[in-house]
């Protein structure tokens, strides 16, 4: 699982927020940090392509490309625990490490995502 940097983390988040397919221009302006050049967003833009954590497809008349997230942020969010898991000699004890630390309603969440028996 790739990590984002934070350019892309702050683009990824406009194009989570939202369900429609934005343009460059449109990611710019919605971008918090309005420094940004259209060039930079866009390059930015064609390398999350290329990392596959971004979809993008030509507008009606062909000329310009719109942009959206090809997962949403959960399963983001999931590969990133799941790679962090990777790198522990012990999963079963980073595992239980995690049980220990969630509240009660996410514990009863976790068992509610497990398929019957415990595995998948």
């Amino acid at each position: 699982m790739n990590s984002l940097g934070e350019l892309e983390r702050s683009i990824m988040e406009v194009l989570w927020g939202t369900d429609a397919w934005l343009t460059v221009r449109e990611v710019v302006n919605r971008l918090s940090d309005r420094d940004n050049a259209y060039t930079t967003v866009m390059t930015v833009l064609n390398r999350l392509v290329r990392k596959d954590f971004v979809r993008r497809e030509r507008d009606e008349d062909g000329r310009t490309w719109r942009y959206r997230p090809a997962a949403g942020r959960e399963t983001y969010i999931a590969e990133l625990m799941l790679a962090a898991l990777s790198e522990t000699g012990d999963r079963l004890a980073a595992l239980g490490h995690f049980a220990r630390s969630v509240t009660p309603e996410e514990a009863e969440a976790l068992r509610r995502a497990l398929p019957e028996g415990g595995t998948s």
